[in-house]
Parts: structure tokens; C-alpha cells; sequence
């Protein structure tokens, strides 16, 4: 004998079968997510890090967050300046729109309008990444990324692919250079071409 299933009862099936179906949750991956939120964040922040109580560094930003397991802290309209022998005068100021520094190494790389201003060597380096590594004293831009460098002499060029060695007091390009560079002595060199 078949049985028939009434219109009303066959409907009622079918709507508790979408909405068990509808009801579904996806929690995702509790850890993944709790990793990548900031153990701490503070707002209008300045900073000094010191080293054999002398001050090395000292910077501001606009926010900062704090991720304890990976050792970063990451930085939003940040300014900072670098201090000579024993904390007693600045040689280095910066500014960026994004920073992220490795809280154990020093490391810094920025990121939008990165602006950096050596007054010991009197030069202006502007570029949109700069990665700066503190043990080797190396400050680099990825091969491609163009950077301005300035000084108050006149000299005004562009190239592509800036690495700079503080220890040595060299910087080479790995691309295109051009511009104009002037001797301390006013002789001027126009700059054009790769870089050697």
C-alpha cells in the first residue's frame, strides 16, 4: 500500500530540510586568526630604544601594534630619528606611512613616502620601500624601486635599485641612474645610463 504525503506535511519537510541545511556555521581556524591580532596597540606613541643606557633611536607614530609571538611591532605615520656616539646628537631622521621593525634585531622596513635624511653625509634618500638592516649596517630598496637622492650641494638623481653600506660608506644602484651629481670642489657631473 503507498502512502501519500499531504501537501502541508511535504512542505513543513522541506523547509525544516533548508533551514537545518541554512544553519550551517564556519568558525575557521581559531588559531590562525588569534595569531594575527596585535597583543598590544597604542595610539600617539613615542618610543626610545636604548642600548648600555645611551639612547640609539628614538620615534613616533600615529598607532602602533604589537605582535609578541612573531617579535614585530608595526607602525602607521611614523617618524623617527637616530642618535650619534653616546645619545648626544641626532645624525639620522625619517618618516614613512608604514613601518614594521623586528623588536629583537632593529630591522626596519618602510613603506609609503619613505623620506630619510642623513646629515652626516648631507643626503636626502625618498623612495616608496626601504628595508634597513641593522647588523650589517645595510639599508636596500627591492631591485625595481626607484629612489631620489638629494643633497644641499644641487645633486638631485634617480636611480633604480638602491643598496647602501653604512660601514663602508658606499652605495651602488642596480639599475638606471640619472641625474646631476656636484663635487664638493662645484664641479658637476650629469649622470645618465647604468649604473657600473
Amino acid at each position: 500500500m503507498k502512502r501519500k504525503i499531504s501537501p502541508v506535511f511535504g512542505t513543513a519537510l522541506i523547509l525544516v530540510f533548508l533551514v537545518t541545511m541554512s544553519c550551517t556555521f564556519d568558525y575557521g581556524e581559531t588559531g590562525s586568526s588569534e595569531r594575527e591580532l596585535p597583543d598590544l596597540v597604542m595610539e600617539n606613541v613615542e618610543y626610545v630604544r636604548v642600548r648600555s643606557a645611551d639612547p640609539i633611536a628614538r620615534f613616533q607614530a600615529e598607532r602602533a601594534e604589537r605582535y609578541e609571538k612573531q617579535g614585530l611591532m608595526k607602525l602607521q605615520n611614523f617618524i623617527f630619528e637616530q642618535y650619534g656616539e653616546r645619545g648626544e646628537e641626532v645624525n639620522v631622521t625619517g618618516k614613512a606611512g608604514n613601518a614594521s621593525v623586528d623588536i629583537e634585531t632593529g630591522d626596519i622596513v618602510m613603506t609609503v613616502g619613505v623620506s630619510l635624511e642623513v646629515e652626516s653625509e648631507d643626503i636626502i634618500i625618498e623612495t616608496e620601500l626601504l628595508d634597513w638592516r641593522d647588523d650589517p649596517r645595510i639599508l636596500s630598496t627591492g631591485t625595481e624601486d626607484e629612489v631620489n637622492v638629494l643633497r644641499e650641494n644641487g645633486t638631485s638623481f634617480t636611480g633604480v635599485g638602491l643598496r647602501a653600506d653604512a660601514r663602508r660608506r658606499t652605495f651602488e644602484f642596480s639599475g638606471v641612474v640619472s641625474g646631476t651629481f656636484i663635487h664638493d670642489d662645484d664641479e658637476s657631473t650629469a649622470l645618465s645610463g647604468e649604473d657600473e
